[in-house]
């Protein structure tokens, strides 16, 4: 047996380069102790430093033999175990074909119906007659250029045979405005928020094992009226310069808020910008669904009082349907108001507004916020006689899509 004293003076000194030594190194310092020791030397050097006795004796032939590895090496070539895939050629590719059945619609498939993780594979594997752990696994699917992916939203189903053109008018409308100093607005309503102490997505730094509590379920809290309590933001992002005005309503998304959304930007930020005696026309671009889509009457009648009202003709540009990403205000404001309030529960109007407002951006983009208190009716009907009254042109290239509603009266 080891002498006591003897082991805790090797421990002592291999704990000191421990840290600096690589698998060669340990190795051939162990051996060079063991054969300092003499006899029983292999035995206490094994027990202080916990190193094999077989991987000290071998460390020992190749101090005697001379045919220790190179020093870019830890061990000699061929040493070590043989890798999976090199002991069962046939083991890549019987992986591959759990990843992606021949048949799709098989169901023999052994993981059809299964969650396809590495610890599966390894499962559906050893079925197979191969003897592999999922840690193996995971190596081979890195190896073969495999990686954890989610789904793309990439399929856009049937397309407008005029979608590009659509685009390009766009674009030239926008930089035409931009080149006469005009404003040219992006808009929509941001996805609604409920109030309350609920999950957000995202994390934010607090202390560890401090979480922010909140509700285990999602249901929204309703008013003393029975009408849930959530917020709708509107956004108008003017595009030229970067900056933009979020309406937070309270009640319904509909036309009126909408167009009382690009009434509260003109009042708060747009005449500041653009002053009234230069002002000639507002360009609007738009999707083709929810509160400001082509097909909404009220939509029209709302924009109509509002350029009677300004004195000033608003033009409105819409995207195709199935084509709201491609608005500006989507990927240039609202994702940016998603990073701000990440991980913080929106616990009333007045946080949801202090957040929104607080969104910049190291590009320059700087968004403004008020809370909206009006009740917003759904289900107004225009008439036939009040939607004659709108005095709109549109325009030569898709006219559902593209017009200009001039004022009823020529004086501001």
């Amino acid at each position: 047996m080891p002498d006591a004293a003897v082991v805790e003076w090797i421990q002592s000194k291999y704990e000191v380069l421990a840290e600096d030594l690589d698998e060669r190194a340990r190795r051939r310092w162990a051996s060079v102790e063991a054969l300092s020791l003499g006899r029983g030397g292999i035995a206490a050097v094994a027990k202080a430093t916990g190193v094999s006795d077989r991987t000290i004796r071998n460390g020992i032939r190749e101090l005697r033999e001379g045919d220790a590895p190179p020093p870019d090496r830890q061990r000699r070539v061929g040493a070590g175990r043989k890798a999976a895939h090199q002991r069962e050629p046939r083991l890549l590719g019987a992986l591959e074909g759990l990843l992606e059945p021949a048949t799709r619609g098989d169901p023999q498939s052994p993981l059809k119906w299964t969650c396809k993780s590495t610890r599966e594979l390894a499962k559906g594997l050893k079925k197979l007659g191969y003897s592999v752990s999922h840690t193996t696994v995971a190596r081979l699917l890195k190896a073969a250029g495999y990686s954890l992916q989610s789904n793309r939203k990439t399929i856009e189903g049937k397309q407008h045979p005029d979608r590009n053109a659509q685009f390009e008018h766009i674009a030239r409308r926008i930089k035409s405005q931009q080149r006469a100093g005009q404003p040219a607005l992006s808009v929509d309503t941001k996805k609604k928020e409920i109030i309350g102490k609920y999950k957000n997505p995202g994390r934010t730094w607090r202390r560890k094992r401090q979480p922010i509590e909140v509700q285990t379920h999602d249901f929204p809290e309703k008013d003393d009226q029975g009408k849930t309590i959530k917020a709708v933001p509107y956004g108008v992002y003017d595009i030229g310069r970067n900056e933009a005005w979020v309406n937070v309503g309270i009640t319904h998304d509909t036309a009126q808020f909408a167009v009382a959304s690009i009434r509260t930007w003109w009042r708060r930020l747009g005449r500041r910008r653009y002053p009234t005696a230069n002002l000639q026309r507002i360009l609007i671009t738009a999707d083709s669904g929810g509160s400001n889509g082509p097909r909404s009457r009220l939509w029209k009648y709302e924009l109509q009082n509002l350029a009677d009202e300004l004195g000033v003709q608003l033009e409105v540009c819409h995207f195709p349907p199935g084509t709201s990403k491609w608005n500006k205000i989507e990927h240039r404001v609202f994702c940016h108001i998603t990073r701000t309030w990440r991980g913080e529960p929106l616990e009333n109007y007045q946080m949801v507004v202090t957040l929104i407002g607080s969104t910049r951006t190291t590009t320059g983009l700087e968004v403004h916020a008020t809370l909206d208190p009006s009740d917003y009716k759904k289900g107004i009907k225009i008439s036939d006689a009040d939607y004659q009254s709108i005095n709109l042109t549109p325009c030569k290239f898709h006219g559902d899509w593209n017009y200009v509603i001039k004022p009823r009266t020529t004086t501001r």
